[in-house]
Protein backbone atom coordinates (compact mmCIF):
# COMPACT_ATOMS: atom_id res chain seq x y z
CA UNK A 1 0.00 0.00 0.00
CA UNK A 2 2.56 2.61 0.77
CA UNK A 3 4.04 1.52 -2.76
CA UNK A 4 1.05 2.54 -4.61
CA UNK A 5 0.69 5.44 -2.48
CA UNK A 6 4.02 6.95 -3.62
CA UNK A 7 3.80 6.20 -7.36
CA UNK A 8 0.10 7.75 -7.86
CA UNK A 9 1.66 10.99 -7.98
CA UNK A 10 1.94 12.01 -11.72
CA UNK A 11 5.10 11.22 -13.65
CA UNK A 12 4.94 14.48 -15.13
CA UNK A 13 5.15 16.18 -11.88
CA UNK A 14 7.81 13.88 -10.48
CA UNK A 15 9.76 15.12 -14.05
CA UNK A 16 9.16 18.85 -12.96
CA UNK A 17 10.41 18.38 -9.62
CA UNK A 18 13.73 16.54 -10.88
CA UNK A 19 14.31 19.31 -12.94
CA UNK A 20 13.87 21.63 -10.33
CA UNK A 21 16.95 19.49 -8.63
CA UNK A 22 19.85 20.00 -11.17
CA UNK A 23 21.49 22.94 -10.60
CA UNK A 24 21.86 26.50 -12.24
CA UNK A 25 25.15 26.10 -13.84
CA UNK A 26 24.81 22.74 -15.10
CA UNK A 27 22.11 24.36 -16.89
CA UNK A 28 24.54 26.84 -18.25
CA UNK A 29 27.74 24.68 -18.83
CA UNK A 30 24.87 22.79 -21.54
CA UNK A 31 23.25 26.10 -22.74
CA UNK A 32 27.46 27.00 -23.30
CA UNK A 33 28.01 23.23 -25.08
CA UNK A 34 25.03 24.18 -27.49
CA UNK A 35 26.39 27.27 -28.30
CA UNK A 36 29.80 26.20 -28.86
CA UNK A 37 27.87 23.60 -31.47
CA UNK A 38 25.77 26.19 -33.26
CA UNK A 39 28.61 28.27 -33.71
CA UNK A 40 31.26 25.87 -34.35
CA UNK A 41 29.21 25.05 -37.51
CA UNK A 42 27.37 28.28 -38.28
CA UNK A 43 31.25 30.07 -38.17
CA UNK A 44 32.37 26.85 -40.16
CA UNK A 45 35.60 25.91 -37.82
CA UNK A 46 37.71 23.39 -38.67
CA UNK A 47 40.11 24.28 -35.71
CA UNK A 48 39.71 20.44 -34.03
CA UNK A 49 40.28 18.58 -37.12
CA UNK A 50 43.46 20.95 -37.48
CA UNK A 51 44.09 19.82 -33.97
CA UNK A 52 44.05 15.84 -34.21
CA UNK A 53 46.21 16.72 -37.38
CA UNK A 54 48.94 18.26 -35.38
CA UNK A 55 47.88 21.73 -37.89
CA UNK A 56 50.04 20.85 -40.84
CA UNK A 57 47.35 21.62 -42.46
CA UNK A 58 46.39 20.33 -45.91
CA UNK A 59 48.32 20.37 -49.16
CA UNK A 60 47.96 22.41 -51.68
CA UNK A 61 46.09 21.01 -54.95
CA UNK A 62 47.43 21.71 -58.58
CA UNK A 63 45.42 21.34 -61.82
CA UNK A 64 46.91 22.34 -65.12
CA UNK A 65 47.53 20.29 -68.25
CA UNK A 66 49.85 17.78 -69.11
CA UNK A 67 51.68 19.88 -71.42
CA UNK A 68 52.26 22.79 -69.55
CA UNK A 69 55.41 24.34 -69.69
CA UNK A 70 54.35 26.70 -67.07
CA UNK A 71 54.48 23.80 -64.39
CA UNK A 72 57.76 22.41 -65.94
CA UNK A 73 59.57 25.56 -65.51
CA UNK A 74 58.33 27.81 -63.01
CA UNK A 75 55.47 26.18 -60.77
CA UNK A 76 57.70 22.95 -59.97
CA UNK A 77 60.19 24.86 -58.57
CA UNK A 78 57.97 26.85 -56.29
CA UNK A 79 58.06 25.08 -52.62
CA UNK A 80 55.07 26.97 -51.53
CA UNK A 81 52.76 25.67 -54.07
CA UNK A 82 53.63 22.45 -53.32
CA UNK A 83 53.05 22.29 -49.65
CA UNK A 84 50.52 22.56 -47.27
CA UNK A 85 48.45 25.64 -45.91
CA UNK A 86 48.00 25.74 -42.53
CA UNK A 87 46.08 27.97 -40.80
CA UNK A 88 46.68 30.25 -37.87
CA UNK A 89 45.52 28.11 -35.07
CA UNK A 90 42.97 30.98 -33.66
CA UNK A 91 41.40 31.88 -37.05
CA UNK A 92 40.43 28.37 -38.21
CA UNK A 93 37.05 29.77 -39.71
CA UNK A 94 36.91 31.01 -43.10
CA UNK A 95 34.54 33.79 -41.80
CA UNK A 96 37.39 34.61 -39.37
CA UNK A 97 40.55 34.10 -41.76
CA UNK A 98 38.06 36.99 -44.21
CA UNK A 99 36.63 39.46 -41.16
CA UNK A 100 40.35 39.64 -39.29
CA UNK A 101 42.09 40.40 -42.62
CA UNK A 102 39.57 43.25 -42.94
CA UNK A 103 39.28 44.79 -39.74
CA UNK A 104 42.69 43.40 -37.95
CA UNK A 105 45.05 43.09 -41.07
CA UNK A 106 48.09 44.40 -39.04
CA UNK A 107 49.35 45.46 -42.56
CA UNK A 108 52.62 47.33 -42.89
CA UNK A 109 54.00 50.67 -42.82
CA UNK A 110 55.00 52.58 -45.53
CA UNK A 111 53.64 55.82 -47.96
CA UNK A 112 53.29 55.16 -51.81
CA UNK A 113 53.90 58.18 -54.54
CA UNK A 114 50.46 59.22 -56.51
CA UNK A 115 50.65 59.30 -60.21
CA UNK A 116 47.73 60.53 -61.30
CA UNK A 117 46.76 58.96 -64.94
CA UNK A 118 43.89 60.47 -67.60
CA UNK A 119 41.73 58.06 -69.67
CA UNK A 120 41.17 58.67 -73.03
CA UNK A 121 37.37 59.38 -71.98
CA UNK A 122 38.23 61.81 -69.57
CA UNK A 123 38.06 59.51 -66.18
CA UNK A 124 40.67 59.84 -63.68
CA UNK A 125 42.76 56.93 -62.23
CA UNK A 126 45.35 57.40 -59.55
CA UNK A 127 48.42 55.20 -59.98
CA UNK A 128 50.33 54.33 -56.58
CA UNK A 129 53.88 53.79 -56.57
CA UNK A 130 55.96 51.37 -54.32
CA UNK A 131 59.51 51.21 -55.98
CA UNK A 132 62.30 48.57 -54.45
CA UNK A 133 64.20 51.65 -53.38
CA UNK A 134 61.53 52.96 -51.55
CA UNK A 135 61.56 50.41 -48.98
CA UNK A 136 65.06 50.49 -47.89
CA UNK A 137 64.82 54.29 -47.26
CA UNK A 138 63.52 55.92 -43.94
CA UNK A 139 62.21 58.98 -45.64
CA UNK A 140 61.31 59.64 -48.91
CA UNK A 141 61.47 63.51 -50.08
CA UNK A 142 59.94 63.36 -53.42
CA UNK A 143 58.81 61.21 -56.39
CA UNK A 144 60.81 61.16 -58.99
CA UNK A 145 58.61 58.54 -60.93
CA UNK A 146 60.69 55.06 -62.96
CA UNK A 147 63.06 56.12 -65.19
CA UNK A 148 62.08 54.94 -68.67
CA UNK A 149 65.13 52.97 -69.16
CA UNK A 150 64.72 51.26 -66.03
CA UNK A 151 64.72 47.44 -66.29
CA UNK A 152 63.69 46.55 -63.03
CA UNK A 153 60.36 44.43 -63.15
CA UNK A 154 56.93 46.00 -62.41
CA UNK A 155 54.21 44.23 -61.22
CA UNK A 156 50.57 46.23 -61.61
CA UNK A 157 47.97 45.36 -58.45
CA UNK A 158 44.26 45.53 -59.58
CA UNK A 159 42.59 45.45 -56.30
CA UNK A 160 38.94 44.00 -55.47
CA UNK A 161 35.34 45.48 -55.02
CA UNK A 162 35.20 48.98 -53.13
CA UNK A 163 39.42 48.18 -52.44
CA UNK A 164 41.76 50.14 -53.12
CA UNK A 165 45.70 50.93 -52.16
CA UNK A 166 44.95 51.50 -48.77
CA UNK A 167 43.55 47.90 -47.75
CA UNK A 168 45.36 45.53 -45.62
CA UNK A 169 46.00 42.52 -48.34
CA UNK A 170 46.73 45.07 -51.42
CA UNK A 171 50.03 46.54 -48.55
CA UNK A 172 50.78 43.22 -47.83
CA UNK A 173 52.08 42.50 -51.41
CA UNK A 174 53.09 45.83 -52.63
CA UNK A 175 55.51 45.76 -49.57
CA UNK A 176 56.48 41.95 -50.01
CA UNK A 177 56.90 42.36 -53.48
CA UNK A 178 58.69 45.51 -53.35
CA UNK A 179 61.26 44.20 -50.69
CA UNK A 180 61.73 41.64 -52.84
CA UNK A 181 62.93 43.54 -55.95
CA UNK A 182 60.25 44.47 -57.96
CA UNK A 183 58.26 48.03 -58.36
CA UNK A 184 54.56 47.91 -57.89
CA UNK A 185 52.08 50.26 -58.81
CA UNK A 186 49.21 49.53 -57.69
CA UNK A 187 45.60 50.89 -60.46
CA UNK A 188 42.79 51.97 -58.35
CA UNK A 189 38.88 51.95 -59.31
CA UNK A 190 37.37 55.08 -60.75
CA UNK A 191 36.43 57.40 -57.81
CA UNK A 192 38.33 55.23 -54.72
CA UNK A 193 41.42 55.75 -53.48
CA UNK A 194 40.23 59.54 -52.88
CA UNK A 195 40.12 60.66 -56.37
CA UNK A 196 37.27 62.02 -57.88
CA UNK A 197 34.99 60.98 -60.58
CA UNK A 198 35.61 63.36 -63.56
CA UNK A 199 33.97 61.66 -66.58
CA UNK A 200 29.72 60.10 -66.47
CA UNK A 201 31.22 56.76 -66.27
CA UNK A 202 32.11 53.77 -63.37
CA UNK A 203 33.99 50.83 -63.01
CA UNK A 204 32.33 47.70 -62.86
CA UNK A 205 33.52 43.83 -62.81
CA UNK A 206 33.67 43.68 -66.25
CA UNK A 207 35.15 46.88 -67.17
CA UNK A 208 38.39 46.19 -68.87
CA UNK A 209 39.16 49.58 -70.62
CA UNK A 210 40.85 51.33 -67.83
CA UNK A 211 43.51 48.40 -67.18
CA UNK A 212 43.90 48.44 -70.94
CA UNK A 213 44.94 52.00 -71.13
CA UNK A 214 47.35 51.47 -68.02
CA UNK A 215 49.12 48.66 -68.64
CA UNK A 216 49.50 50.36 -72.49
CA UNK A 217 50.83 53.34 -70.55
CA UNK A 218 53.42 51.89 -68.43
CA UNK A 219 54.28 49.74 -71.44
CA UNK A 220 54.91 52.41 -73.32
CA UNK A 221 56.61 54.33 -70.71
CA UNK A 222 58.94 51.68 -69.20
CA UNK A 223 59.47 49.77 -72.48
CA UNK A 224 62.35 47.53 -71.20
CA UNK A 225 60.92 46.27 -67.95
CA UNK A 226 59.10 43.33 -67.42
CA UNK A 227 55.46 44.18 -66.69
CA UNK A 228 53.18 41.26 -64.40
CA UNK A 229 50.36 41.66 -62.93
CA UNK A 230 48.09 40.48 -60.27
CA UNK A 231 44.38 40.89 -59.66
CA UNK A 232 42.21 40.36 -56.31
CA UNK A 233 39.09 39.01 -56.45
CA UNK A 234 36.60 41.18 -58.68
CA UNK A 235 40.25 42.43 -60.05
CA UNK A 236 40.86 38.85 -60.84
CA UNK A 237 38.21 38.99 -62.81
CA UNK A 238 38.70 41.88 -64.37
CA UNK A 239 42.73 40.53 -65.28
CA UNK A 240 41.66 37.85 -66.64
CA UNK A 241 38.29 38.87 -69.48
CA UNK A 242 41.51 41.58 -69.80
CA UNK A 243 44.39 38.54 -70.89
CA UNK A 244 41.25 36.77 -72.54
CA UNK A 245 40.04 39.21 -74.51
CA UNK A 246 43.93 40.78 -76.01
CA UNK A 247 45.33 37.06 -76.68
CA UNK A 248 48.60 37.21 -77.62
CA UNK A 249 48.42 41.24 -77.85
CA UNK A 250 49.41 42.54 -74.51
CA UNK A 251 52.39 43.37 -73.08
CA UNK A 252 51.76 41.61 -69.39
CA UNK A 253 54.36 38.86 -69.45
CA UNK A 254 52.86 36.95 -66.35
CA UNK A 255 49.99 36.99 -64.28
CA UNK A 256 48.21 35.81 -60.99
CA UNK A 257 44.67 35.62 -60.18
CA UNK A 258 43.85 35.90 -56.56
CA UNK A 259 40.01 34.77 -55.14
CA UNK A 260 38.21 34.94 -58.92
CA UNK A 261 34.61 34.98 -58.93
CA UNK A 262 34.99 33.22 -61.90
CA UNK A 263 31.17 32.97 -62.63
CA UNK A 264 29.03 36.00 -61.23
CA UNK A 265 25.71 34.66 -61.96
CA UNK A 266 26.39 31.64 -59.82
CA UNK A 267 27.99 33.51 -57.61
CA UNK A 268 25.01 35.77 -56.95
CA UNK A 269 23.18 32.53 -55.82
CA UNK A 270 25.44 31.78 -53.70
CA UNK A 271 26.19 34.67 -51.89
CA UNK A 272 22.51 34.92 -51.17
CA UNK A 273 22.07 30.70 -49.61
CA UNK A 274 22.79 31.12 -46.12
CA UNK A 275 22.85 34.07 -43.24
CA UNK A 276 26.28 34.40 -43.00
CA UNK A 277 26.85 34.70 -46.68
CA UNK A 278 23.70 37.29 -47.08
CA UNK A 279 26.18 39.63 -44.44
CA UNK A 280 28.67 40.21 -47.05
CA UNK A 281 26.14 40.17 -49.77
CA UNK A 282 24.65 43.36 -47.29
CA UNK A 283 27.88 44.70 -46.16
CA UNK A 284 29.37 45.24 -50.03
CA UNK A 285 25.92 46.58 -51.05
CA UNK A 286 26.03 48.92 -48.57
CA UNK A 287 29.47 49.86 -49.68
CA UNK A 288 28.41 50.16 -53.58
CA UNK A 289 25.68 52.15 -52.50
CA UNK A 290 28.13 54.73 -50.72
CA UNK A 291 30.29 54.78 -53.27
CA UNK A 292 28.02 55.55 -55.89
CA UNK A 293 25.87 58.14 -53.99
CA UNK A 294 29.39 59.79 -53.22
CA UNK A 295 29.99 60.91 -56.96
CA UNK A 296 26.04 61.52 -57.61
CA UNK A 297 26.68 64.94 -59.41
CA UNK A 298 28.72 63.55 -61.91
CA UNK A 299 26.15 61.17 -62.98
CA UNK A 300 23.79 62.45 -64.41
CA UNK A 301 23.12 59.22 -66.50
CA UNK A 302 21.42 57.69 -63.30
CA UNK A 303 18.00 59.33 -62.37
CA UNK A 304 16.60 56.31 -60.15
CA UNK A 305 17.86 57.60 -57.32
CA UNK A 306 14.98 56.93 -55.06
CA UNK A 307 16.03 53.26 -55.27
CA UNK A 308 19.36 53.49 -55.31
CA UNK A 309 19.00 55.02 -51.55
CA UNK A 310 17.76 51.51 -50.84
CA UNK A 311 20.26 48.97 -51.71
CA UNK A 312 20.80 46.60 -49.80
CA UNK A 313 22.67 44.22 -51.49
CA UNK A 314 25.50 43.27 -54.75
CA UNK A 315 22.47 42.68 -57.31
CA UNK A 316 20.46 45.78 -56.73
CA UNK A 317 23.46 48.27 -57.06
CA UNK A 318 24.20 46.09 -60.23
CA UNK A 319 20.14 46.46 -61.30
CA UNK A 320 20.50 50.14 -60.90
CA UNK A 321 23.50 51.49 -61.59
CA UNK A 322 26.09 48.84 -63.39
CA UNK A 323 23.51 47.51 -65.93
CA UNK A 324 22.15 51.40 -66.57
CA UNK A 325 25.90 52.50 -67.01
CA UNK A 326 27.02 49.80 -68.96
CA UNK A 327 23.67 49.63 -71.34
CA UNK A 328 23.10 45.51 -69.93
CA UNK A 329 19.29 44.72 -70.30
CA UNK A 330 19.12 42.95 -67.25
CA UNK A 331 21.41 42.21 -64.19
CA UNK A 332 21.55 38.11 -65.54
CA UNK A 333 22.96 39.08 -68.42
CA UNK A 334 25.50 41.59 -67.07
CA UNK A 335 26.53 38.86 -65.11
CA UNK A 336 27.12 36.05 -67.80
CA UNK A 337 28.48 38.74 -70.15
CA UNK A 338 31.09 39.96 -67.90
CA UNK A 339 32.45 36.79 -66.21
CA UNK A 340 35.60 35.52 -66.82
CA UNK A 341 34.98 31.73 -66.77
CA UNK A 342 34.14 32.73 -70.32
CA UNK A 343 37.74 33.87 -71.69
CA UNK A 344 39.78 31.27 -69.88
CA UNK A 345 40.35 29.42 -73.30
CA UNK A 346 41.87 32.61 -74.62
CA UNK A 347 44.34 33.54 -72.68
CA UNK A 348 48.03 33.10 -74.05
CA UNK A 349 49.61 34.61 -70.83
CA UNK A 350 51.52 32.66 -68.27
CA UNK A 351 48.49 32.79 -65.66
CA UNK A 352 48.45 31.10 -61.90
CA UNK A 353 45.12 31.22 -60.29
CA UNK A 354 45.15 30.66 -56.47
CA UNK A 355 41.62 29.85 -54.79
CA UNK A 356 40.22 28.86 -51.62
CA UNK A 357 37.50 25.96 -51.69
CA UNK A 358 36.20 27.52 -48.62
CA UNK A 359 35.90 31.03 -49.92
CA UNK A 360 32.76 32.46 -48.17
CA UNK A 361 32.26 35.45 -50.98
CA UNK A 362 32.97 33.13 -54.37
CA UNK A 363 31.97 30.08 -54.18
CA UNK A 364 33.92 26.52 -55.34
CA UNK A 365 31.18 25.88 -57.66
CA UNK A 366 32.54 28.72 -60.01
CA UNK A 367 35.51 27.59 -60.73
CA UNK A 368 36.46 26.47 -64.27
CA UNK A 369 38.56 23.05 -63.95
CA UNK A 370 37.95 21.71 -66.93
CA UNK A 371 38.81 24.99 -69.02
CA UNK A 372 41.80 25.48 -67.02
CA UNK A 373 43.20 21.60 -67.19
CA UNK A 374 43.06 22.20 -71.12
CA UNK A 375 44.60 25.75 -71.48
CA UNK A 376 48.43 24.99 -71.50
CA UNK A 377 49.45 28.40 -69.93
CA UNK A 378 47.60 28.00 -66.51
CA UNK A 379 47.88 26.43 -63.57
CA UNK A 380 45.28 26.42 -61.08
CA UNK A 381 46.19 25.96 -56.88
CA UNK A 382 43.78 25.58 -54.74
CA UNK A 383 43.43 25.33 -50.60
CA UNK A 384 40.84 23.22 -48.43
CA UNK A 385 40.89 26.73 -46.33
CA UNK A 386 41.63 30.17 -46.45
CA UNK A 387 38.71 32.20 -46.81
CA UNK A 388 38.21 35.35 -49.11
CA UNK A 389 41.71 36.80 -49.88
CA UNK A 390 42.82 35.78 -46.51
CA UNK A 391 45.06 32.77 -46.08
CA UNK A 392 46.66 33.97 -42.65
CA UNK A 393 49.26 32.07 -41.51
CA UNK A 394 51.52 31.88 -38.14
CA UNK A 395 50.67 32.30 -34.50
CA UNK A 396 50.57 36.07 -34.94
CA UNK A 397 49.13 36.32 -38.62
CA UNK A 398 51.11 38.83 -39.66
CA UNK A 399 51.61 36.64 -42.95
CA UNK A 400 49.78 35.97 -45.70
CA UNK A 401 50.38 32.83 -47.56
CA UNK A 402 49.07 34.01 -50.91
CA UNK A 403 51.53 36.72 -51.29
CA UNK A 404 54.43 34.40 -50.25
CA UNK A 405 53.27 32.28 -52.91
CA UNK A 406 53.15 34.86 -55.72
CA UNK A 407 56.20 36.50 -54.56
CA UNK A 408 57.70 32.84 -55.25
CA UNK A 409 56.22 32.26 -58.31
CA UNK A 410 57.02 36.01 -59.95
CA UNK A 411 60.45 34.92 -58.64
CA UNK A 412 61.00 31.66 -60.46
CA UNK A 413 59.02 33.30 -63.29
CA UNK A 414 61.52 35.97 -63.45
CA UNK A 415 64.44 33.51 -63.65
CA UNK A 416 63.05 31.66 -66.08
CA UNK A 417 63.20 30.97 -69.84
CA UNK A 418 59.77 31.56 -70.39
CA UNK A 419 59.85 35.18 -69.69
CA UNK A 420 61.83 35.25 -72.97
CA UNK A 421 59.72 32.98 -75.16
CA UNK A 422 56.83 34.48 -77.31
CA UNK A 423 52.99 33.58 -75.70
CA UNK A 424 51.83 30.02 -76.47
CA UNK A 425 49.10 30.45 -78.99
CA UNK A 426 46.30 27.92 -77.44
CA UNK A 427 44.78 25.95 -80.62
CA UNK A 428 42.01 23.82 -79.25
CA UNK A 429 40.27 28.07 -78.94
CA UNK A 430 39.59 30.57 -81.42
CA UNK A 431 38.17 32.85 -78.98
CA UNK A 432 35.92 32.89 -75.69
CA UNK A 433 32.72 33.51 -77.55
CA UNK A 434 33.03 32.06 -80.95
CA UNK A 435 34.00 28.27 -81.39
CA UNK A 436 35.97 26.68 -84.50
CA UNK A 437 32.97 23.80 -84.07
CA UNK A 438 30.93 25.79 -85.81
CA UNK A 439 32.70 26.48 -88.60
CA UNK A 440 33.23 22.85 -89.94
CA UNK A 441 30.90 19.83 -90.66
CA UNK A 442 32.71 17.33 -88.71
CA UNK A 443 33.59 17.07 -84.76
CA UNK A 444 36.53 14.82 -83.70
CA UNK A 445 37.75 14.14 -80.16
CA UNK A 446 41.31 13.61 -79.61
CA UNK A 447 42.56 11.41 -77.11
CA UNK A 448 43.24 14.22 -74.55
CA UNK A 449 39.30 14.61 -74.53
CA UNK A 450 39.29 17.55 -75.80
CA UNK A 451 36.87 18.76 -78.90
CA UNK A 452 38.01 19.77 -81.95
CA UNK A 453 36.82 20.38 -85.45
CA UNK A 454 37.82 19.38 -88.78
CA UNK A 455 36.70 19.59 -92.24
CA UNK A 456 37.30 16.89 -95.18
CA UNK A 457 37.67 20.32 -97.94
CA UNK A 458 40.90 22.55 -97.53
CA UNK A 459 40.00 25.94 -97.45
CA UNK A 460 42.56 27.95 -99.91
CA UNK A 461 42.14 30.78 -97.76
CA UNK A 462 44.35 29.01 -94.77
CA UNK A 463 48.03 28.91 -95.32
CA UNK A 464 50.43 25.58 -94.75
CA UNK A 465 50.66 26.71 -90.88
CA UNK A 466 46.82 26.01 -90.19
CA UNK A 467 46.71 22.64 -92.72
CA UNK A 468 49.17 21.04 -90.00
CA UNK A 469 48.47 20.62 -86.47
CA UNK A 470 50.20 18.81 -83.56
CA UNK A 471 48.48 16.55 -81.53
CA UNK A 472 50.29 15.57 -78.84
CA UNK A 473 49.76 12.22 -76.96
CA UNK A 474 49.29 12.33 -72.57
CA UNK A 475 50.12 8.81 -72.01
CA UNK A 476 52.79 8.12 -74.51
CA UNK A 477 54.49 11.33 -74.42
CA UNK A 478 54.83 11.42 -78.35
CA UNK A 479 53.24 13.04 -81.06
CA UNK A 480 51.27 12.77 -84.61
CA UNK A 481 51.86 15.09 -87.11
CA UNK A 482 48.36 15.51 -89.03
CA UNK A 483 48.44 16.96 -92.86
CA UNK A 484 45.80 17.06 -95.27
CA UNK A 485 47.19 13.78 -97.05
CA UNK A 486 50.15 11.99 -95.22
CA UNK A 487 50.43 10.94 -91.87
CA UNK A 488 53.57 10.96 -90.20
CA UNK A 489 54.54 8.65 -87.15
CA UNK A 490 57.03 9.95 -84.55
CA UNK A 491 58.94 8.26 -81.88
CA UNK A 492 56.12 6.56 -79.48
CA UNK A 493 53.34 7.16 -81.68
CA UNK A 494 50.15 5.47 -81.66
CA UNK A 495 49.96 4.20 -85.64
CA UNK A 496 46.72 3.40 -87.56
CA UNK A 497 46.40 0.77 -90.39
CA UNK A 498 43.88 2.47 -92.12
CA UNK A 499 44.08 6.51 -92.07
CA UNK A 500 40.67 6.53 -93.58
CA UNK A 501 38.43 5.38 -90.80
CA UNK A 502 40.57 6.91 -88.06
CA UNK A 503 39.03 9.79 -86.96
CA UNK A 504 35.57 8.09 -85.93
CA UNK A 505 37.08 5.22 -84.28
CA UNK A 506 38.99 7.53 -82.27
CA UNK A 507 35.98 9.61 -81.66
CA UNK A 508 34.85 6.26 -80.52
CA UNK A 509 37.79 4.73 -78.43
CA UNK A 510 38.84 8.62 -77.32
CA UNK A 511 36.20 8.98 -74.28
CA UNK A 512 37.15 5.51 -72.58
CA UNK A 513 40.67 5.34 -72.87
CA UNK A 514 40.76 9.26 -71.56
CA UNK A 515 38.60 8.25 -69.02
CA UNK A 516 40.80 5.41 -68.05
CA UNK A 517 44.01 8.10 -68.29
CA UNK A 518 42.49 10.67 -66.32
CA UNK A 519 41.56 7.81 -62.79
CA UNK A 520 45.15 5.97 -63.70
CA UNK A 521 46.78 9.63 -63.36
CA UNK A 522 44.69 10.49 -60.70
CA UNK A 523 45.56 7.41 -58.21
CA UNK A 524 47.29 4.52 -59.81
CA UNK A 525 45.73 2.58 -57.06
CA UNK A 526 42.02 3.47 -57.91
CA UNK A 527 42.15 0.78 -61.09
CA UNK A 528 42.98 -1.86 -58.62
CA UNK A 529 40.66 -1.21 -56.27
CA UNK A 530 37.85 -0.98 -59.27
CA UNK A 531 39.15 -4.55 -60.36
CA UNK A 532 39.34 -6.06 -57.07
CA UNK A 533 35.69 -4.75 -55.89
CA UNK A 534 34.47 -6.01 -59.74
CA UNK A 535 35.69 -9.30 -58.90
CA UNK A 536 34.05 -9.86 -55.67
CA UNK A 537 31.10 -8.75 -56.66
CA UNK A 538 30.73 -10.77 -59.60
CA UNK A 539 32.40 -13.98 -57.70
CA UNK A 540 29.44 -15.60 -56.75
CA UNK A 541 27.90 -15.78 -59.95
CA UNK A 542 30.79 -17.48 -61.80
CA UNK A 543 31.43 -19.31 -58.87
CA UNK A 544 28.40 -21.22 -59.38
CA UNK A 545 28.99 -20.93 -63.21
CA UNK A 546 32.50 -22.14 -63.62
CA UNK A 547 32.14 -26.05 -62.56
CA UNK A 548 28.34 -25.72 -65.46
CA UNK A 549 31.10 -25.39 -68.01
CA UNK A 550 34.04 -27.18 -67.06
CA UNK A 551 31.71 -30.38 -66.51
CA UNK A 552 30.21 -29.89 -69.83
CA UNK A 553 33.90 -29.62 -71.27
CA UNK A 554 34.96 -32.48 -69.43
CA UNK A 555 32.06 -34.65 -70.29
CA UNK A 556 32.43 -34.09 -74.23
CA UNK A 557 36.17 -34.72 -73.61
CA UNK A 558 35.42 -37.70 -72.22
CA UNK A 559 32.94 -38.68 -74.58
CA UNK A 560 34.81 -38.04 -77.81
CA UNK A 561 37.83 -40.11 -76.27
CA UNK A 562 35.38 -43.31 -75.73
CA UNK A 563 34.34 -42.84 -79.40
CA UNK A 564 37.48 -43.12 -80.93
CA UNK A 565 38.20 -46.53 -79.05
Amino acid sequence: MDYIGLNSESPYVLLLKAVFLIPISHYLLGFLFLLFVFLYNFVEFYFIQELFTGFRGKPVSLTFNSCCDLYEEVVSKCKILHGRFSSTPWLCSPHLQTVFLQFFGRAPVFNYQRQIFKTSDGGTIALDWLRNVDVKKSSIEGFDGVQGDDKTPIILVIPGLTSDSESAYIKHLAFKMAKSGWNVVVSNHRGLGGVSITSDCLYHAGWTEDVREVIDHLHSQYHQAPLFAVGTSIGANVLVKYLGEEGVNTAIVGAVAICSPWDLLIGDRFIKRRLVQRSYDRALGIGLKDYVELHRTILPRLTDWESIAKIRCIRDYDKHVACVLANFETVDTYYRKVSCSSYVGNVMVPLLCINALDDPVCSRETIPWDECRANKNIVLATTQHGGHLGHLEGMTAKSLWWVRAVDEFFSAFNSSSLIHRKKIQNATVDSPLKSSIDQAPYVNIREDGLVTAFSSEPSGEVGSQQNEQLVEDDKAGGSIRVDNSTVQKEPNATTQSDPVPGPYINAMIAPIKNCLNQLSRRNKISIWVLACVAITTTWPILGSALPLFFRKKLRSIFSASSVKR
